[in-house]
């Protein structure tokens, strides 16, 4: 039983790049299932890892929280690696991550701005990375308005025994968050977020971005906490193809608007 699942590009297309997506919150593998496939279409390599386990040893401590990173820094590295078979990775390396596992990326890649062993990954992306604020989830039908308003992923993650429901009530640890959002992590980095978001700090997410050289900030419209699974999923996949083929162009976009009649 492997801790990821592997979503490889067409067969007879070169493989553009790695993108290695960290679930958030309550979340399995499976709710990544159509990213997943959707970025292998466009060739690349993907693959989803497990959600990271930020409660286990205290990491509402500092100390508890540099061992949690630490911990998971070990697995994504081991993620990453093989991902091109017989020990190889197909570059550019990307990070995803959603809700926690976005707080887990940013936070760790700001420590050193490597992986275990050294490597440093092309880029990030981070997704839904919430506030300090955990609202009140009461029903399930409740915490799916939180999460999304699209009718398909919520069917997923109702029919998914392994989704914890009732996990966005947990807030995360304070000094995680803290590092999170102070975090340089040294690579270019886009950052995703639902202008209809409950759990989102605008604000603070907008300085972060603005703190660092090599970042973007998109807001989708009408999106929700899930931003990579709302019913915007297609632009969404479509920010991070464009995103991701920039980086091989110093993120100059392939595609300039000039002019528009709308």
């Amino acid at each position: 039983m492997t801790d990821h699942t592997d979503h490889h590009a067409p067969e007879g297309l070169r493989t553009r790049g790695t993108v290695v997506v960290v679930p958030g919150r309550g979340e399995t593998r499976a709710t990544y299932g159509r990213l997943a496939a959707r970025l292998a279409a466009d060739a690349y390599r993907v693959r989803v890892v497990d959600a990271p386990d930020l409660a286990a040893g205290g990491t509402e401590t500092p100390d508890g929280t540099d061992a949690a990173l630490t911990r998971f820094g070990a697995l994504l590295a081991e993620a990453v690696e093989g991902t091109a078979g017989c020990g190889g990775v197909t570059e550019p390396v990307v990070l995803l991550g959603a809700d926690a596992g976005a707080a887990a990326l940013a936070a760790h890649l700001g420590r050193t701005g490597r992986l275990p062993g050294g490597r440093r990954p092309d880029a990030v992306v981070l997704a839904g990375l919430p506030g300090r604020t955990a609202p009140a989830v009461g029903t399930w039908d409740e915490e799916l308005d939180i999460r999304t308003s699209c009718p398909a992923h919520r069917g997923k993650l109702s029919d998914d025994a392994a989704v914890r429901r009732g996990s966005l009530g947990e807030a995360l640890p304070d000094t995680l968050l803290t590092a999170a959002y102070d975090a340089e992590p040294g690579v270019p980095a886009l950052f995703l977020v639902g202008d209809a978001d409950p759990l989102a700090d605008r604000d603070a997410l907008a300085r972060t971005a603005k703190s660092q050289p090599r970042a973007r900030l998109s807001v989708v419209r009408g999106a929700h906490h899930d931003v990579l699974n709302d019913v915007q999923h297609r632009s969404v996949a479509a920010e991070i193809v464009t995103f991701l083929e920039a980086l091989r162009d110093g993120l100059v976009p392939v595609v300039a608007v000039e002019t528009s009649a709308w």
